[in-house]
């Protein structure tokens, strides 16, 4: 049995160390499958590749307003009106740089250094990052079976307690990363009520919308005009690389917001708004490309318990399995590790989402192809069996 008893005292590995080495060795001919990173294996739309061809053949790509063009914000508006029955006004809508720049703006929009922003653990990495580096105060709350994977009030509350420092913002995920946590309408509720009644700001990152396999998909901006919505058109629309994003503003924050932008970013690239534009009336294509990520889904939910890896958070949504691994080790990062260069196939260690408890879990995305997957599956088996 593969087995370590002390976690390891190598350099760590991280996730872009792991996306790095899978790159250098299927660069050198290896038959490398990614389970590391959450990048769709589908490309970007036809409208959108059409679109964007169109627009290069015409030449006249520029600076657009800061905040976008009217024609994406008016297009989303009208996607925020037939998915979720909202009447969202264009101009409460920021064109971003990708969701990374979404919550720079955020942050340096609603909070001064020192403040205090409490998030979920495990959870994504960047935000700890993004608050630390802006000098904020990262309170990193414990999501678990208890909470049923989510921030509620009452965790909140606790995280304060203990720590004596009280927060500023929230932020929460749904559907989740790593966890795929889909937070229910009641849930998310309680939450946004709490954060009203408490002058705390409350942020929620839906940039997985639209990959919500169970539970139901609720956007913060159904409960409350206070919330800062951030999404991308990264994930359920298959554009990582074009780097666009967006926010839902309230009416108050939009003129901060559109100042800090101006001087941060001038705009998001007008090629990526085009082709963002045509990608929203895409959604019969990208229904495809979801129904590929369910099965993959289902199928990872019969095999990963059948090799004792145990799924340690409900699979509702996102395109993440989080996986107990502590039959086999308790140093997710050596284990990612020996998994890349003895069997080629490369996964997230829990360590990057979570400080204290991730040496025990590791991240597998199944944005893959379905052969990739079962291929995966079947090396795992082996080796672990082996081990």
């Amino acid at each position: 049995m593969f087995s370590i008893s002390k976690r390891s005292t190598v350099e760590p590995f991280h996730a872009m160390d792991v996306l790095a080495e899978a790159t250098r060795r299927r660069a050198s001919g290896r038959p490398v499958i990614s389970m590391a990173v959450g990048q769709p294996s589908h490309p970007a739309p036809r409208a959108a590749l059409d679109a964007a061809r169109a627009a290069l053949d015409d030449g006249r790509i520029g600076y657009t307003d800061a905040l976008g063009t009217v024609s994406l914000k008016q297009a989303l508006a009208a996607n925020y009106r037939e998915r979720h029955g909202l009447d969202i006004d264009p101009a409460r809508i920021a064109i971003t740089t990708g969701s990374s720049a979404g919550f720079n703006l955020a942050f340096l929009s609603l909070f001064d250094a020192g403040d205090a922003v409490a998030i979920a653990r495990p959870g994504y990495p960047a935000y700890r990052n993004i608050l630390g580096a802006l000098g904020l105060r990262v309170i990193e709350v414990p999501v678990t079976a208890e909470t049923h994977f989510t921030l509620t009030p009452q965790s909140i509350e606790a995280a304060q307690k203990k720590s004596g420092i009280r927060v500023k913002g929230v932020l929460l995920a749904s559907p989740a990363n790593p966890t795929g946590t889909v937070t229910g309408r009641k849930a998310l509720a309680e939450l946004a009520e709490y954060c009203s009644a408490n002058s705390i700001a409350f942020i929620s990152d839906e940039i997985y919308h639209g990959l919500t396999f169970a539970s139901e998909e609720t956007s913060a901006l159904e409960l409350t005009d206070e919330a800062i919505v951030i999404n991308s058109f990264s994930k359920y629309y298959c554009m990582t690389g074009w780097r666009i994003g967006w926010m839902v503003l309230p009416d108050r924050l939009v003129r901060p917001i559109e100042r800090v932008a101006q001087s941060l970013y001038i705009s998001a690239p007008e090629l990526s708004q085009i082709a963002a534009t045509a990608a929203l009336g895409a959604s019969a294509e990208l229904d495809v490309y979801r129904a590929s990520y369910a099965a993959n889904r289902d199928f990872l939910m019969r095999r990963l318990p059948d090799m004792g890896l145990t799924i340690a958070s409900p699979m509702d949504g996102a395109f993440y399995a989080y996986v107990d691994v502590t039959r086999f080790t308790n140093d997710s990062m050596e284990f990612a590790k020996r998994m890349l260069t003895e069997i080629d196939v490369a996964a997230t260690p829990g360590l990057d989402f979570d400080p204290l408890e991730g040496h025990r879990a590791m991240r597998m995305s199944y944005a893959g192809s379905e052969a990739e997957i079962a291929e995966a599956v079947d090396r795992m088996t082996g080796w672990l069996k082996a081990s």
